[in-house]
């Protein structure tokens, strides 16, 4: 969820400074290596970026169709909240609270993790990681729109939405590690945020948290870093090639849905969990 103001999304503005801090980390990388850490890699790094300006293009219109429905669920609200400091802050607290369900949501309903699975296919964890979007996300929408119900106008959400992206922006680093105590155990961290990023059988499903881990400790999703970090998907797909990865398991859903011999099945590739299969599929 973007700002937009006088037609420029702030998200977009940001961009002069997304650079820089992708420069900066990696000079440190290239003068101060770490072996335990992944890094950049060139083909990598270019397919990240142009997943972020393809997510740009895309959510011209996407952000159409999440800005009329949350203006639309706002008009037939019987509620009105103005914007105190008050009122920002139960919001920037409500919106986490919003994306963590919508967070978990994309890994646990598998037609959503087509969308969002893009985030997670990198092998390799930096900041440019942040910025490979994906290009189909209007499926987020639905998890805003009790906020709007609630008498929130839309543009203390967008705004919200926006510092609520930008904070996640940094901690996709493995230059920074463990943090205050009191920091990690209310925020959501680089090193909270690596085990999200993990494909490890311990950190899958964990650490949905955007700005505050907080959600994730109340519902029993919260995993702390132990063991190294393998980034990637379980099953890593070979290409980087910004198509393909955008659309790569919704072409996987679709194959599946071919091939299931019943209606119920078929509806089970698209809303159950990734990896789900009828019994005695795979036998």
């Amino acid at each position: 969820m973007r700002l937009v103001i006088h037609g420029i999304d702030l998200t977009t503005l940001a961009i002069p400074f997304y650079i820089l801090f992708m420069a900066l980390e990696l000079l440190s990388v290239r003068f101060f290596p770490d072996p335990t850490e992944q890094g950049y890699a060139a083909k990598d790094t270019a397919t990240s970026l142009s997943m972020g300006i393809g997510s740009i293009i895309c959510n011209l219109g996407w952000g159409l169709v999440t800005v009329a429905a949350v203006a639309g669920t706002h008009a037939i609200s019987p509620w009105r909240i103005g914007s105190s400091a008050a009122s920002w802050i139960v919001l920037f607290v409500a919106y986490d609270f919003c994306y963590y369900w919508e967070h978990r949501a994309n890994h646990r309903v598998r037609i959503l993790w087509a969308s969002h699975v893009v985030h997670h296919s990198s092998q390799h964890y930096n900041l440019s990681t942040a910025l490979r979007q994906t290009w189909t996300g209007v499926g987020s929408t639905v998890f805003i729109l009790p906020l709007a119900l609630a008498g929130f106008p839309a543009y203390m959400i967008f705004a919200t939405g926006s510092m609520n992206l930008l904070y996640q922006f940094w901690i996709h680093t493995e230059r920074i590690g463990k943090m205050w105590r009191p920091i990690e155990l209310v925020m959501n961290t680089p090193s909270h945020h690596r085990v999200h990023h993990g494909s490890n059988q311990g950190y899958l499903d964990k650490n949905y948290g955007g700005v505050f881990i907080v959600f994730d400790r109340a519902f029993r999703s919260f995993e702390p870093e132990g063991e190294p970090v393998k980034y990637g998907l379980t099953k890593n797909i070979s290409t980087y090639n910004p198509f393909r990865v955008a659309v790569h398991e919704y072409a996987a859903i679709a194959r599946d849905v071919r091939a299931a011999t019943s209606w119920r099945d078929k509806a089970g590739y698209v809303l159950r969990g990734p990896g789900w299969a009828p019994r005695g599929a795979n036998a």
